[in-house]
């Protein structure tokens, strides 16, 4: 899977426009995964809502300084600055200019259980809901909203990698793919809903933990993109239940990110950072 399909190739005969309301992080994966999905979300009415966070736990020094490649630079340097600058010939468009894309906007939602983020979310009226790196765990009140119900990218496959930083586990446990699961939200359990599809990628020892989780998201949103244009077009999505057992996992300790040290991995490389950083960039 290379591309998000177009309509005819999808022999849609009906098209539907919906209110989508996307989920995600403010992070610079997120970034990322929603340029992608820009061309099958144009033609809806699309409101966003991110997270400033993922759990609540102290973070290994490394694991901090990965969030401040991730997030912390990102939205207090580049994107702030390329809101400065007109960026019609980048390849990326930070969170400011994705904004612009939106009618529903694009705003930071961190309590959508409680009564008051709630009410923000269920204001948006979606008929569908995506979920792709979102720092919080939905509850049912929030779940029964949509009536296409909430799909879920998760970086990981599943169910042998449920959890947080299901790439840095795979590479850590020597696998040769590693991939995305695109799955429903059935229930407030973590990563445990119906799956419509995964995606895979082959694993590179000369790439950074870095750069394998930035890359998972080209083919991943192209899943979400092609299942978001079947339910569009009234077309069914066949779904299965997972399989039972598969591993659940937590933001790795120091002991963790030794062995994976020792291993020959890096949690990322100035190249691959510099890399994927010029991609938002005008070209000259």
């Amino acid at each position: 899977m290379d591309k998000i399909l177009a309509r005819d190739e999808l022999n849609c005969s009906l098209d539907e426009q919906m209110n989508i309301t996307l989920l995600a992080n403010r992070d610079l994966a997120s970034c990322i995964a929603i340029n992608y999905l820009l061309p099958v979300l144009e033609s809806h009415k699309v409101s966003v809502f991110l997270s400033s966070r993922v759990g609540n736990k102290p973070l290994a020094e490394p694991l901090q300084q990965l969030k401040l490649i991730e997030q912390q630079w990102p939205n207090e340097v580049l994107f702030p600055l390329l809101q400065r600058v007109r960026n019609d010939s980048a390849e990326l468009l930070g969170f400011g200019q994705l904004a612009e894309n939106f009618s529903g906007g694009l705003t930071i939602l961190n309590n959508i259980n409680e009564q008051e983020g709630l009410h923000r979310f269920e204001a948006t009226a979606p008929n569908l809901v995506l979920s792709i790196r979102y720092g919080v765990i939905l509850r049912e009140p929030a779940l029964s909203i949509p009536e296409h119900g909430v799909l879920n990218l998760h970086s990981g496959l599943l169910p042998d990698y449920k959890g947080v930083m299901a790439t840095f586990w795979a590479l850590l446990n020597s696998e040769q793919r590693i991939g995305t699961t695109l799955h429903y939200i059935d229930d407030s359990s973590i990563d445990t809903g119906r799956i419509v599809e995964s995606t895979e990628l082959a694993v590179r020892k000369d790439r950074s933990y870095f750069w394998h989780v930035m890359e998972l998201y080209r083919e991943g949103c192209c899943s979400m993109g092609n299942a978001v244009a079947r339910i569009s077009a009234a077309q069914a999505l066949p779904a299965n239940p997972q399989s039972a057992g598969g591993n659940f996992y937590s933001f790795p300790v120091d002991e963790d990110l030794e062995k994976f040290r020792l291993a020959g991995w890096r949690l990322w490389d100035n190249a691959d950072v510099i890399e994927l950083h010029q991609r938002f960039l005008p070209h000259v």
